[in-house]
């Protein structure tokens, strides 16, 4: 039982989401306001046909994405820390049980082990149905991202006259001059801001 314990208990280690600490902020020095920062003027772009755009740096480049994408992070950094508190949990459990296995008979060990594996393995499901809502809430993040933002690009395509805008990553080769993608973002955060006050689809 020990070994096979361990195991299950090990395997919850496993399930942490992959949120990385977040970078701690400078502080200033007291008395000192630290400036804030301009947002650079992006240019419109230029009458074209065909334009392209990165929807990765869309995303994470804008202030609704990246709301979402701070906020995915928290999400993810509650449910590793609760992995574990339940794991050290477990390991005291398993150690209890451990010691109590020199005191009653085999027959009476078994039945502990048993409900012990079967806890450890309940406790497994259940924390990966919650790992699996975390990855499915960012999913549903992106997709309310782009229903969002769609009227935004679809306005842009009318004002260069372009008829299509292509994903950046799959173009062999373009002029930089077609890439609406930093005044795309410019666009989104002048019209959504963080998109936490975008309704629910």
């Amino acid at each position: 039982m020990q070994r096979r314990g361990h195991i299950l208990i090990a395997a919850l280690l496993g399930l942490g989401f992959g949120a990385g600490a977040l970078s701690a902020q400078e502080t200033p020095e007291p008395g000192i306001i630290p400036a804030q920062p301009q947002p650079p003027s992006v240019e419109a772009p230029p009458v074209s046909a065909i334009l392209t755009l990165s929807s990765d740096r869309l995303y994470t480049g804008s202030e609704y994405g990246r709301r979402a994408i701070s906020e995915l992070e928290a999400q993810g950094a509650v449910l590793a820390a609760e992995n574990r508190r339940i794991e050290a949990e477990l390991v005291l459990e398993e150690q209890e049980l451990t010691r109590l296995r020199g005191e009653m008979s085999p027959d009476e060990f078994r039945v502990l082990a048993d409900a012990f594996d079967e806890k450890v393995q309940a406790i497994r499901r259940e924390q990966e149905i919650k790992a699996r809502s975390v990855n499915e809430r960012g999913e549903i993040d992106r997709i309310r991202f782009f229903d969002a933002v769609e009227p935004i690009l679809i306005r842009i395509m009318q004002d260069t006259g372009a008829s299509v805008i292509l994903e950046r990553s799959t173009v062999l080769m373009s002029a930089n001059a077609t890439d609406v993608t930093d005044f795309a973002i410019d666009q989104i955060n002048a019209a959504l801001g963080d998109g936490s006050a975008v309704p629910d689809p």
